[in-house]
């Protein structure tokens, strides 16, 4: 009987990574695969991502509308129990073998903690990794612990893994899956992007997302309008292309300034979502990436693009020689921007893999006989 795995998935960036894994499964007739879409994927604000997934031919077999209208702590929190309890119907409906999910989102852990509590196997990818910038770092520790096979991206994330405590045998250092689609994808061109998106491609071109940054003394308000203020001081020969950030605490209200930022500025264009391929195709094109999200450090390298990294939110990720960090500092930011773009950094080493993760992480779960016999865990105690 094949083994069914169930793929959890709530934004357009987590389901972007997970792909290669669920089409590695889908193909494979030694799976039977489901996948949940859940909280930004079933919002028309942020863009109603779950189209992208049907677009790419796969079924989406249960739907966990968890997102309230807010964008408070409260209502955040509130989401994250809205959440278990969708995530209970579907499990009990799907009866999958096994959950697979992906990284540090509040999403995540709700789906994990009823995944623990049904009795599910967990496979977790992404973990280890620490950010400390964001309150996705302790998210991500939780999950670790919820979980019982662990696919990390670098050796570093393996060696914080196993100091919680996890088993050598559930850990395995096999890179990032997202840079699998990266190395296959059939990238749209300038000409096809600006006729797509309805963009002038400027003498310089920046993609620029910034998110809410969770566990900061600034508010991440403040910070964001330092940050649009020395892209101003860039002048009109920077092209801008922002996506929208995250629904964490204060993500609505960063959306709303950015709008209003955009909408006075013919040198700046704003999407809730570009989906996939016309993200990964943007970036292919650009002169730099700007902002404070993970795919500065995790994709960008891989197309020999410089990343700008403004602020605190990734601090501790690995990242590679292309990846310029730079304070919330208007002045700061705007040289680093100047000085980052033109730089060649073709052939830099992206520490988080060779864009062949799936058919390890495939692989690996092949070897399982039984997925009930990954319950129970031990906790391996290494000293102190």
């Amino acid at each position: 009987m094949a083994m069914h795995v169930c793929f959890v998935t709530g934004t357009r960036a987590d389901y972007g990574l997970l792909q290669p894994v669920i089409e590695a499964t889908h193909r494979d007739p030694f799976f039977r695969t489901s996948i949940v879409a859940s909280c930004m994927h079933l919002s028309p604000e942020f863009g109603m991502t779950v189209q992208e997934i049907e677009a790419d031919g796969y079924t989406v077999d249960a739907r966990v509308d968890m997102l309230l209208s807010g964008d408070s702590r409260i209502a955040v929190a509130k989401s994250m129990g809205i959440g278990v309890l969708g995530f209970a119907d579907a499990f009990d409906r799907l009866k999958p073998d096994l959950i697979v999910l992906l990284g540090d989102r509040f999403e995540a852990l709700a789906a994990a903690e009823t995944a623990l509590i049904c009795g599910i196997p967990v496979a977790h990818v992404s973990g280890g990794d620490v950010t400390y910038g964001a309150f996705d770092d302790s998210i991500r520790h939780a999950i670790t612990k919820m979980a019982h096979l662990h696919f990390v991206a670098s050796e570093d994330a393996a060696a914080r893994v196993r100091q919680l405590g996890e088993a050598d045998d559930s850990v395995f250092a096999y890179g990032d899956p997202g840079l699998d689609r990266m190395m296959t994808m059939q990238r749209m061109g300038r000409d096809e992007l600006a006729e797509n998106l309805g963009i002038v491609f400027r003498k310089h071109m920046l993609l620029f997302t910034f998110h809410p940054v969770t566990v900061d003394a600034m508010p991440s308000r403040d910070q964001l309008d330092v940050v649009l203020g020395a892209l101003d001081d860039l002048g009109d020969d920077y092209g801008i292309v922002i996506t929208m950030p995250n629904a964490d605490p204060e993500g609505r209200e960063l959306a709303n300034r950015l709008r209003d930022y955009t909408s006075s500025r013919e040198n700046v264009a704003c999407f809730a979502s570009l989906g996939s391929k016309r993200y990964i195709s943007l970036m292919a094109e650009s002169d730099a990436v700007v902002g404070n999200s993970s795919s500065g450090l995790l994709e960008a390298p891989s197309f020999g693009k410089p990343t700008v990294n403004i602020g605190e939110r990734q601090a501790g990720r690995l990242r590679a020689a292309s990846v310029i960090d730079c304070p919330v500092d208007r002045t700061a930011i705007a040289t680093a921007i100047r000085g980052a773009v033109g730089r060649d950094f073709k052939g830099v080493d992206n520490p988080y893999g060779d864009g062949h993760t799936a058919e390890k992480i495939i692989a690996e779960l092949k070897r399982i006989d039984d997925p009930r016999r990954l319950l129970k865990k031990i906790f391996v105690d290494r000293g102190r």
